[in-house]
């Protein structure tokens, strides 16, 4: 592990707070590619270049719009090998890798540093460059969706599609915000807490909020009513990862997301939505998060299991919700 600091990569470890609390850092390329371009930033078939793993679920979320918007015509994608050693995602060959042909970097801290010589900071994917003006338009997986969803229409195979009606956009945004920090944060402050007061605040808060969402799926058929939006592909992201990995890897083992009955539906549901089993690289994910991780699994052990069954039926289309 290690980070980008005055353009220069320095090796280093996570460092907590004094609890032993997982902290994240923050993202620092925030610009936004606008319908009408008054941004600067333009939506311009073959413009664009988005970096990724398939093993990260933030990165993920840019997969799934992507594919679903039909932008793989117009935006371009390099992905990371799943591995991330000392020097951060890198770029090697190997099985769903694709390398990066804008600056043939061998490591994704060059791509940061190609866009700032003097950058400080994570380096992080997702990363959303811009060819034509040579630089990170941004690098925060829930502003990328929302271009990618509402900003890229002009290039995509299905501008169609919606996952931010303009009257539900408050009640989305106000999801994700209440999902992010107990479920898709807390499985990593689970996972990377260094005190026992730490790992149960942070576990006790996951399954309160699970079984939160679970409740709500009984109600509902999707997280904010019954229309499919940017909220669930960012719950489902974090999902499809937790019986895979975060329950075992990050001890985040009170209940499997199979022990929730409208969860694990609704996850099958999400995952059997035409193209998204297409952005699930489930090798990656598990080769990642145990092989990379040598403070949590210093043994760099892949266990064969679990057996998951993703294309199971599921029941979400036939139950009456109470709305």
């Amino acid at each position: 592990m290690g980070r980008v600091v005055n353009g220069k990569w320095e090796i280093g470890g996570r460092i907590p707070d004094p609890d032993g609390r997982f902290v994240r850092q923050t993202t620092h390329f925030r610009d936004a590619i606008t319908a009408d371009g008054s941004s600067g930033f333009a939506p311009e078939p073959g413009r664009y270049h988005l970096y990724v793993s398939w093993a990260c679920p933030w990165a993920h979320r840019t997969l799934i719009l992507r594919k679903l918007k039909g932008l793989e015509a117009a935006i371009s994608l390099s992905v990371v090998d799943h591995h991330m050693g000392e020097l951060g995602w890198a770029f090697r060959e190997g099985p769903g890798n694709i390398p990066d042909p804008i600056h043939h970097a061998a490591y994704l801290h060059q791509v940061y540093i190609a866009a700032d010589p003097d950058y400080t900071g994570r380096a992080s994917v997702p990363v959303l460059w811009d060819k034509a003006r040579g630089t990170i338009v941004n690098n925060e997986s829930r502003e990328i969706i929302r271009m990618f969803d509402t900003a890229c229409d002009a290039m995509a195979g299905h501008p169609e599609v919606n996952f931010c009606p303009p009257g539900l956009q408050e009640r989305i945004d106000e999801t994700i915000d209440a999902i992010y920090e107990p479920i898709n944060n807390g499985v990593y402050k689970s996972g990377f807490a260094v005190t026992q007061a730490a790992y149960e605040e942070a576990v006790t808060t996951l399954f309160d909020a699970l079984a939160h969402w679970e409740a709500v799926l009984g109600r509902q058929r999707y997280l904010c009513g019954e229309v499919l939006t940017e909220a669930d592909w960012c719950l489902f992201t974090t999902l499809i990862r937790f019986d895979l990995v975060y329950y075992g890897h990050f001890k985040c083992n009170l209940n499997h997301i199979w022990d929730f009955p409208h969860l694990w539906n609704y996850l099958k549901e999400l995952y059997q939505h035409p193209g998204v089993a297409e952005t699930c690289n489930l090798a990656h994910m598990k080769a990642h998060y145990y092989g990379s991780h040598e403070t949590v699994n210093p043994t760099g052990v892949i266990p064969l299991g679990p057996r998951v069954s993703f294309d199971a039926p599921h029941d979400r289309a036939s139950r009456r919700y109470a709305g």
